[in-house]
């Protein structure tokens, strides 16, 4: 406390005053400056003590900040008096919950990274050692040509299955770091939706699948085009694998003052009671999904969709399909 110059200036300037005041009070009556002498010495003690326990309460405040460096969030501070310190020390225990808080989501944060990492590692393992066993095996002089084609096929699914898994993660990556550009015009939904089946019209003819498409070409939203079909083609996709041959997948689509609705349908498998809460949920893969399912599709459906001021909802009955129902809510201006 005697190390602050800031009190010890305050300590000249009341003993200065104090030694003023006695003088002057004892030219005039003896009695007087007695009073003033005891009353000087009486400020300027309280002052002392005053000081004295603002710096132990401070003191025990920096005590408190350096435990919650060293990550100790159990401690509370607060108090309900009035005054500066009772301000600093409810701050204080604030700043600590939030502190808390956000380690609890770095936690999680890092766990999920983890976790995510490891579902890579795994996804990307399985191909790797399949196109490593191929590519010996095409070593061997006695393989048929047969075998050739075939296992160079083989390789052929499984590069293609790591650029898409390796391109839509680094698409995921782009939306969650906020970096992807949305951008914001009249998208037509019956366009959007020819453009998200080009790319399964093969599989689906493979499969005998026929498509159902209703709704007026007026119908349209504002949202980004390119990115709104890279979600509705991985919607259709887990559709088409999951329905059978001959299967049915019904689309259509309306628009109201208030949304612009997008409802898609087959009668496929369908979802369990069990894997409906986690669908949308990164690399999760329920008890129907196929060998070569790897869990992204439907993650990066739903960040498009809800990034664009979007909703989407799934319903589903096992054995007799499911119902994927988008919302794109108007844009307020």
């Amino acid at each position: 406390m005697l190390r602050n110059k800031e009190f010890l200036r305050l300590l000249l300037i009341m003993l200065f005053i104090s030694s003023v005041s006695v003088a002057v009070t004892f030219y005039y009556s003896s009695a007087a400056g007695v009073i003033m002498l005891a009353t000087s010495i009486l400020l300027i003690a309280c002052t002392l003590f005053f000081t004295w326990w603002r710096y132990r309460e401070i003191e025990k405040l920096s005590h408190f900040l350096r435990r919650i460096t060293s990550g100790d969030y159990s401690l509370n501070v607060r108090d309900n008096e009035e005054g500066e310190l009772s301000i600093l020390k409810n701050d204080i225990y604030k700043v600590t919950l939030m502190l808390s808080e956000q380690g609890s989501y770095l936690q999680k944060d890092k766990i999920m990274l983890t976790d995510a990492i490891s579902d890579i590692s795994h996804q990307l393992k399985t191909p790797l050692t399949s196109m490593m066993v191929m590519s010996d095996l095409l070593r061997a002089d006695e393989l048929s040509i047969e075998k050739r084609k075939e296992f160079t096929r083989n390789i052929r699914v499984q590069l293609e299955r790591i650029e898409w898994l390796v391109s839509s993660l680094l698409k995921l990556s782009k939306i969650d770091a906020g970096t992807a550009f949305f951008k914001k015009e009249a998208v037509s939904v019956n366009k959007l939706v020819e453009k998200s089946l080009e790319p399964l019209l093969i599989p689906m003819d493979i499969k005998e699948q026929t498509v159902n498409i209703v709704g007026e070409e007026h119908v349209t939203f504002q949202g980004d085009f390119n990115w709104t079909v890279e979600a509705v083609l991985n919607i259709l996709k887990n559709c088409v694998e999951h329905t059978n041959e001959f299967g049915k997948i019904n689309i259509s689509f309306s628009e109201n003052p208030i949304f612009t609705e997008i409802i898609i349908a087959d009668n496929g498998k369908g979802i369990g009671k069990e894997d409906l809460p986690y669908i949308f949920k990164r690399f999760y893969r329920g008890k129907n999904a196929g060998e070569d399912s790897v869990g992204i599709g439907l993650a990066m459906a739903h960040s498009i969709i809800t990034r664009q001021n979007g909703a989407i909802e799934v319903k589903s009955e096992v054995g007799k399909g499911t119902q994927f129902h988008i919302k794109f809510y108007k844009q307020i201006t």
